[in-house]
């Protein structure tokens, strides 16, 4: 059974979201000074780069912000579930816009695709627990 995350965790999750496409901002005008091209970056190295920060923070603070035992293996798992989905919903998303592909715009649409699938899969989970009350 998976564990429901609290608005507190969601509310972490989604600051470190921000804080790595802020991130990626900074490296694109940073490279672009320096004359390099961009290079190709998809939604999976975009999760791929929020797990690897997860697991710092948990490894330097994650008790002390209230991260629940178990946190990382959970949102592995969750990302996991809903690869297909995001990398879908990116793909639509950065093709309908006028704004150019960029580390910083997939880091951000990915992001917003996995907290949709997340927030879905909390109502799912939070419909069959009242389903499972009222009989």
């Amino acid at each position: 059974m998976a564990i429901m995350l609290s608005g507190h965790v969601i509310g972490l999750l989604k600051e470190y979201m921000q804080d790595l496409v802020e991130q990626a901002r900074q490296e694109t005008s940073a490279q672009e000074r320096f004359g390099f091209a961009a290079t190709v970056y998809r939604p999976d190295h975009a999760i791929s780069d929020l797990l690897a920060l997860l697991d710092d923070r948990i490894e330097s603070e994650g008790m002390q912000v209230g991260l629940p035992e178990g946190f990382l293996h959970e949102i592995w798992s969750l990302c996991n579930q809903a690869s297909v989905h995001v990398a879908d919903r990116v793909y639509v998303e950065s093709n309908v816009g006028s704004e150019a592909g960029s580390k910083a715009r997939t880091r951000e649409l990915t992001y917003r695709a996995l907290l949709a699938f997340i927030e879905a899969r909390g109502r799912a989970s939070a419909q069959g627990e009242q389903g499972v009350m009222e009989s």
